[in-house]
């Protein structure tokens, strides 16, 4: 599937890290029940590529499903095998980018500065995870826009509630990953599709009153 035509619906990537191939199935029903077009599992969740290879099973059709937390290039395989179509790393590592884009897959590396940045883009990401966002506020990313390319996108990830959206599309930010304000192991599947309606509506909304705007 052509992730934009995933993502440019509903721009929120849902981190699950800490989910168990138990509770799989369930959870990420009622993410996509409530919208989701993307989930992540992160690598150093409790068996995380069995997690990928149910979500790629279940939730072929309209779903977007990949592994968090990829740190070595060797990883990347294993990724892919299980099904999972995109890899998101905390940092920018070339040797990452340059595995996963080998293997035809979306590459997501964190960036935190600048030059991380290009140096990611340099590599070959489709886009770039701006993290921590708690130390990136909006008016840091809307720096960066300034200088990125415009077709790239741009996701803050790291602390983001349904209220800390609007400042940061603002500025230009695409979409988000969204992580413990969506998602815990603890949380049932009840409370996730809870949180994950909020967020949708939270996103919805504002983009209802952009395109209200004169």
């Amino acid at each position: 599937m052509d992730w934009k035509s995933a993502l440019t619906p509903l721009p929120l990537i849902a981190i699950l890290r800490g989910l168990r191939p138990e509770n799989a199935s369930n959870i990420i029903g009622a993410l996509c029940e409530a919208g989701f077009g993307a989930v992540e599992v992160p690598l150093n969740s409790p068996q995380p590529l069995k997690s990928i290879e149910i979500a790629a099973r279940e939730f072929a059709d309209g779903l977007l499903v990949g592994a968090g937390t990829v740190l070595r290039p060797d990883d990347v395989q294993g990724v892919r095998e299980a099904g999972g179509q995109f890899v998101v790393s905390p940092n920018t590592d070339p040797t990452v980018i340059t595995a996963t884009k080998s293997l035809g897959l979306l590459s997501v590396p964190g960036v935190s500065t600048p030059s991380e940045a290009f140096t990611a883009l340099k590599a070959g990401a489709d886009i770039l995870k701006a993290f921590p966002a708690e130390a990136l506020p909006p008016k840091i990313i809307k720096a960066w826009r300034a200088v990125l390319p415009e077709e790239i996108w741009l996701l803050p990830v790291g602390g983001i509630t349904p209220e800390a959206m609007a400042p940061y599309l603002a500025v230009g930010a695409d979409g988000f990953g969204l992580g413990s304000s969506l998602f815990r192991p603890e949380f049932t599947a009840v409370e996730v599709s809870k949180h994950a309606r909020l967020f949708v509506s939270a996103y919805r909304s504002l983009m209802d009153h952009q395109s209200d705007a004169p």
